[in-house]
């Protein structure tokens, strides 16, 4: 039995301070479960000796990191991002003393936004920064937004090399100098020290994906089927190598319909087996497979579940060999292939109080040191290292400090039945010490619709929780994960479905007893805000006040928001053509809301653009009813602003109390 033994504790020297009591004074409490992430990404060295981590600083900033996991030294700031419209993300360790990262820009365009990554390397000390992208210059014919993703940290006798994807631009003919006509993404081997660099697989226009194998050997390619003006269609070709071969043969081909994928899917290759590993369809759900890539075409079925599908390969070490599996059903499980793994992640959630979710991040070059998350519906997280040779485990840091000495309320797993009989798979959330009935409630739908609610910490449902509201997150018929049958064709097309689940758990929650006469709302982010607003559509009396946060309002809209882009004949046959479109958009149906609705929207949101919250707003005053809009200059799509976060919370528990009639 594994014990937690404190290796070493490294505080935060970015202006986080220990636990406050808890106040009872509601701003006060919105400011602790609305501030951001304490720790929003961490790594281990190779030698498994430091780590790094990025923190948020200042209302839309990041730091990172360097520590000592001996405790010998104070850990250091090494880089620091304070512009909005950036953040500092994907950062890992080429060497002992050598990271690369990764900045997201989002750049203003006329009535739109665009997003932008760029990639450096930095020395572990600060020093020696050097841009990786390769950018474009004033003959480029195409502006460059991919700035290249890393897909192998390891290349085979080349200490700091990395092989990183390059997006081509061509380039006009200007003088003497003649055009460069390379075009598409392609890969290069690039030395982090030196910046050397030299292609390995050149410019395809076609291409959007290549997976490399364990020692940084492109294995596959993955392109997808363009119309004559470069649109996107639902159509993906994926091809591999034998090893020492440069020849492509045909893996695979996957159509995408509804959002639905037929066909292997490959997310990773193994070199010591010579296999790719891919998700494949097996009577409705999603599953895993493995297929041979020495010519055979074998293909083995490793992993699938009736009830659920397979959503994630578990990968582990700087060559990200493939370990394990998951999948959600009432928790996240993993069933891990190595039988090392296997025993150490039941000892480690046996060992930890709680019996925690354990997420492997990173490892040592060896593997000897791993770094975890372990974290619960209670428990936000709190990262560890786990030394194989002196069986310790070390706690390093947690993910919120400012809620480490809360009392957190259980997420407990419920169903309910539909209309049609049908039962929905659901969280309950009740407030800490509450007998669960006569007490206001929220039903609070998840965005995507291609996601899922899953049980684990949720800053929103907790905050709400903490506040004395019970908490009901439905997983409709239009979710993902559940299979085919159950995604329909999203939850657009199939709105009348998903929505009626929704509004489905609110009588639930009236029939249960748990909410109290006239005292039930609904609270959704994203899509989840589309269905908030929705619901009414189906019946206007269920809910008495509803908030929306980025919400989609109008399905013309959206597809007209996609009209510049690239995928936009995905998102056309995404939302699809019909009646939908008008009796599905709460926009066009403003006037059968009775509820006072409140709005939340950052005015630089790439997935939902504020325009629809502003045609919202304008609809439902046309219309005559209570309305407000609420919008967050400089923010995108998930208001990663602990302030800003703050200020939601506190103004939706005001709402919510006024118009629930709580005193």
């Amino acid at each position: 039995m594994f014990k937690p033994v404190r290796l070493a504790v490294v505080v935060l020297l970015c202006g986080v301070s220990h636990t406050p009591a808890i106040a009872e004074d509601p701003a006060v409490t919105a400011a602790r479960f609305g501030a951001l992430e304490d720790v929003r990404q961490i790594a281990i060295s190779p030698d498994g000796a430091h780590i790094s981590y990025v923190v948020h600083f200042g209302p839309a900033g990041q730091l990172m990191y360097v520590a000592d996991l001996s405790g010998k030294e104070v850990p250091k700031p090494i880089v620091r991002q304070t512009e909005k419209g950036m953040s500092l993300r994907r950062c890992s360790w080429t060497t002992d003393d050598r990271l690369i990262c990764q900045l997201r820009i989002v750049v203003s365009e006329p009535g739109y936004f665009l997003g932008y990554s760029r990639m450096f390397a930095v020395n572990s000390d600060g020093s020696n920064v050097a841009k990786l992208t390769i950018d474009v210059n004033s003959n480029s014919l195409r502006m460059i937004q991919n700035g290249g993703d890393v897909i192998a940290r390891v290349v085979a006798d080349k200490p700091g090399h990395v092989l990183m994807t390059r997006q081509y631009s061509p380039e006009s003919t200007t003088g003497y100098i003649t055009a460069k006509i390379s075009e598409g993404l392609g890969v290069e081997d690039i030395d982090t020290v030196t910046l050397k660099r030299v292609g390995v697989e050149k410019a395809n226009s076609s291409a959007f994906d290549y997976i490399a194998d364990g020692t940084g050997v492109v294995r596959v390619m993955g392109t997808r089927t363009l119309d004559d003006d470069g649109l996107m269609k639902a159509r993906l070709r994926y091809t591999f190598r034998k090893l020492g071969d440069r020849n492509w043969q045909l893996l695979s081909q996957v159509t995408e319909t509804d959002g639905v994928e037929k066909g292997l899917y490959p997310v990773a290759v193994d070199s010591v087996s010579d296999v790719a590993y891919g998700f494949g369809d097996k009577e409705g759900h999603r599953a895993l497979y493995s297929v041979a890539l020495n010519g055979s075409g074998k293909s083995t079925l490793l992993l699938a579940r009736p009830d659920v599908d397979i959503d994630s390969v578990i990968q582990i070490g700087r060559d990200e060999r493939v370990v394990g599996a998951s999948y959600a059903t009432e928790r996240r499980n993993i069933e891990f292939f190595d039988p090392e793994l296997k025993k150490l992640g039941v000892a480690l959630g046996q060992a930890l109080p709680g019996n925690p979710n354990i997420d492997f991040i990173d490892a040592s070059a060896d593997e000897n040191k791993l770094l975890l998350l372990a974290s619960s519906d209670t428990n936000p997280g709190i990262f560890y290292v786990y030394d194989k040779t002196t069986r310790k485990l070390g706690e390093i840091l947690p993910v919120r400090s400012l809620l480490a000495s809360t009392t957190l309320a259980e997420m407990k797993p419920v169903s309910y039945p539909a209309a049609d009989g049908t039962f929905i798979p659901a969280y309950l959330t009740l407030p800490v010490g509450s007998t669960g009935k006569g007490i206001p409630a929220i039903v609070m739908p998840h965005g995507g619709p291609s996601s899922r609610d899953e049980w684990g910490f949720d800053w929103l449902v907790q905050f709400f929780a903490a506040r004395g509201y019970a908490v009901l997150q439905p997983n409709y018929r239009g979710s993902a994960g559940y299979g085919s049958d159950w995604y329909r064709r999203n939850g657009f097309q199939s709105w009348r479905t998903a929505i009626g689940d929704v509004n489905d758990a609110g009588r639930w929650l009236q029939k249960q007893g748990i909410a109290a006469p006239g005292k039930l709302a609904i609270v959704g982010w994203s899509y989840g805000g589309y269905a908030a607003l929705q619901t009414s559509v189906l019946d206007a009396d269920l809910f008495k006040a509803i908030i929306a946060v980025a919400p989609v309002t109008d399905l013309e809209k959206l597809r007209s928001e996609s009209s510049r882009f690239a995928n936009s004949l995905l998102v056309d046959k995404f939302i699809g053509h019909g009646a939908h479109i008008s009796e599905g958009s709460p926009a066009q149906n403003a006037a059968k809301i009775k509820a006072p609705v409140l709005m939340f929207h950052g005015d630089q949101d790439e997935n939902v653009g504020i325009g629809e919250s502003r045609f919202m707003l304008s609809k439902l005053r046309s219309a005559g009813k209570q309305a407000e809009l609420i919008e967050f200059p400089g923010l995108d799509h998930y208001l990663d602003d602990g302030a800003v976060r703050a200020k939601l919370l506190s103004t939706s528990d005001v709402f919510l109390r006024k118009a629930l009639k709580i005193e």
